[in-house]
């Protein structure tokens, strides 16, 4: 591949994953508002990017695998760091939304028995 190719697919990782990210936080924003449902959404969404990101990274790599000429990439190096650290915070910000739903409704379970 072409060092040119590295940066165009590293620029594209970094773009999905920014826009993942971006959809990751917005859901962390629906959890602090108790929207659990937009929260839901919003972590879908950010799932379908980091996807293309990845699929982006898994075509890289098996290219290499396949015999192309393979060259070390600051940029790209930075894009997987990114898909990873973004792949990271989704996973976090889904077990969050799980948690966070659960105790929304043991407090609600305890007021409605002090009723």
């Amino acid at each position: 591949m072409t060092s040119e190719k590295v940066a165009q697919d590293a620029m594209q990782i970094i773009l999905h994953a920014g826009e993942a990210r971006k959809h990751c936080t917005d859901a962390l924003k629906d959890i602090e508002n108790s929207d659990f449902a937009g929260a839901k959404e919003k972590i879908k969404l950010a799932n379908a990017e980091i996807v293309i990101a990845h699929r982006v990274q898994t075509n890289c790599i098996q290219k290499e695998t396949e015999g192309a000429d393979g060259e070390y990439s600051v940029l790209f190096a930075h894009a997987q760091d990114t898909l990873m650290t973004v792949y990271s915070e989704i996973n976090i910000a889904k077990r969050l939304i799980d948690i966070f739903e659960s105790f929304n409704q043991r407090l609600t379970n305890l007021e409605l028995a002090h009723k």
